[in-house]
């Protein structure tokens, strides 16, 4: 499979899961886009590296997803946009009666109405290009819930629907809308949190990973962003062609609990 010639734009992608879909599209063959709210040489520097290990062309546009101006314009400097990959998300937890409101604005802002600005602003290029691929990074709380991640939660299920009715406005044209719903995912923020859970809980850290960062992932094992960045470059594929308006849930069995 190639995506020679395509450009994905990749929102909140200077780590974690959106850098490492980047990759994996950029090894496909996809030209991509970088994003984050972050303006400094090693965002930079991140689709530099891409370029010279892939050799496409790679770049980074700076742009806060909490605005909705920065989201579309975000569309405009990628100067076309055949993949959108919505990924850019925040996290906060507190009971919901004690949740701050800026919080709550906050994550619905990042993990829900960016996307719905982004995709807005990619249709258009996409229905004239006659190809498209949007591609919603959901969770596993797109499908479920936990306590106290009312907001999370909440924009998480917007995602999903948001999925579904793009899809059914795209499903006669060569446009898809997926949602991608990962579990844990091993993540440099993730793994910086372990050993200070090793100490609070007084455990190894395989014990810690197993028991308490794992508990709802029947699988015991994370999720890599080398497989998010698989499933998303499936989801691209010609064969995915028909996938459409529905979720993939790439987390170890959570939610068939």
């Amino acid at each position: 499979m190639t995506l020679a010639g395509k450009t994905a734009v990749i929102t909140g992608s200077n780590s974690g899961i959106g850098l490492g879909v980047a990759r994996e599209l950029a090894k496909a063959g996809a030209n991509v886009v970088l994003n984050s709210f972050t303006d400094r040489d090693e965002d930079y520097e991140l689709a530099r590296d891409i370029a010279d290990v892939t050799g496409v062309t790679a770049t980074y546009v700076q742009a806060d997803m909490s605005k909705a101006e920065d989201c579309r314009r975000l569309i405009d400097a990628a100067g076309g946009c055949d993949i959108l990959i919505n990924n850019a998300g925040i996290q906060y937890v507190a009971p919901v009666e004690e949740f701050p409101v800026a919080k709550w604005d906050a994550i619905i802002a990042i993990n829900l109405s960016s996307a719905f600005h982004t995709t807005a602003a990619a249709i258009p290029g996409m229905k004239d290009r006659g190809w498209g691929r949007v591609i919603n990074i959901a969770s596993a709380h797109g499908l479920t819930a936990s306590p106290y991640k009312s907001a999370y939660v909440a924009a998480k299920h917007g995602i999903v629907g948001l999925t579904k009715t793009v899809a059914l406005e795209t499903a006669q044209l060569p446009i898809t809308a997926n949602a991608i719903c990962p579990g844990y995912v091993l993540t440099p923020l993730v793994e910086s949190q372990i050993p200070d859970t090793m100490k609070e809980y007084d455990m190894s850290r395989e014990d810690v990973i197993k028991t308490v960062m794992l508990e709802r992932q029947p699988s015991k094992e994370f999720a890599t962003t080398q497989q998010l960045g698989g499933t998303a470059a499936f989801l691209c594929s010609d064969a995915a062609a028909q996938i459409t308006g529905t979720t993939i849930s790439v987390d170890g069995g959570w939610t068939a609990l």
